[in-house]
């Protein structure tokens, strides 16, 4: 006999106080709860149940028995409805975070084939550049830039975020050349105040890592700001490729040191490790690592 089925007879069984209740509840015979619980006492080499013509009750191994058969079963049942709820329709709203270049960029453009794809669900995205606590702020799911800290988080990682260094031709235009990246400090360097990128900015050289200390008269939390003062010339910028890849391909930016490339940045999208992979969670997962995954195709940079 099938051991779980033999549990669930028993649990039944001591639930209802009889065989014949327990036969009435799972639509089988009383003798047929009766050799499930037999078989398991056989299996176990003990008594489960003390039984006379009038009534049954529990020996002192059957009672613990009984405890364990209780959670071996729910979790069973938990374990079945998860696969049920991966063929559900998925439903709900679903709150969403990103870093705000990234978010306005990347996910947006790409965010309505998600949700025609998923006319169920709801989307509440908010962009931000700090660090929100996912779990007190009630996300279900974010996107982080830059190497994770030990949050306990669930992350998936994305294909790496890329930055690219560049200028306007008119503030090149009267400035001293640009040959390696420490001739940067004789420049003015548009600072991004959230990360090391504030005070710092880092190149793969020929000979290995190179870290220079940059000076920047504006320092901006979002790269759109520092956008706009680099195209009216007024200094250099660091800045991921989505952000300037327009700019980029009208020439109204030149790419700089293109033989110091800027190490790209990890880039992850997490979920609380508490939170069941419901349908909508996981259409999304799906969804970000097909569209920003590793294996996903990217255009060209510039």
């Amino acid at each position: 006999m099938d051991r779980l089925s033999s549990m669930a007879a028993f649990v039944k069984a001591v639930e209802m106080g009889s065989f014949s209740a327990a036969g009435d509840a799972m639509q089988m015979s009383a003798q047929l709860i009766g050799k499930h619980v037999h078989h398991l006492e056989q299996h176990l080499g003990v008594r489960l149940l003390n039984r006379t013509t009038r009534r049954q009750s529990l020996t002192d191994f059957g009672r613990e028995f009984y405890e364990r058969c209780k959670t071996i079963l729910a979790e069973v049942e938990t374990a079945e409805n998860m696969a049920a709820e991966t063929q559900a329709t998925p439903t709900g709203r679903l709150r969403v975070n990103a870093p705000v270049s990234f978010g306005m960029q990347s996910l947006a453009p790409k965010l309505p084939e998600f949700m025609k794809a998923n006319p169920m669900i709801s989307v509440e995205l908010t962009l931000a550049n700090r660090a929100v606590d996912v779990i007190d702020e009630g996300f279900d799911v974010v996107f982080r830039v830059g190497q994770l800290s030990d949050s306990g988080l669930v992350a998936r990682p994305l294909a790496p975020y890329q930055l690219v260094l560049c200028a306007a031709p008119s503030y090149l235009r009267d400035k001293p050349a640009i040959k390696t990246p420490w001739d940067l400090q004789d420049h003015e360097c548009l600072g991004f105040t959230h990360t090391e990128l504030r005070t710092h900015w880092t190149f793969d050289g020929p000979e290995g890592k190179v870290i220079v200390p940059i000076n920047s008269r504006l320092m901006a939390d979002h790269g759109e700001p520092l956008l706009c003062a680099a195209l009216a010339g007024l200094g250099i910028l660091l800045q991921p490729v989505e952000l300037v890849r327009k700019a980029l391909l009208a020439g109204d930016l030149v790419p700089l040191l293109p033989t110091y490339p800027i190490p790209s940045r990890p880039l992850h999208v997490l979920y609380p490790p508490d939170r069941r992979l419901t349908p909508k969670l996981r259409s999304f997962l799906d969804f970000a690592l097909m569209t920003f995954g590793p294996d996903a195709v990217n255009p060209q940079l510039f």
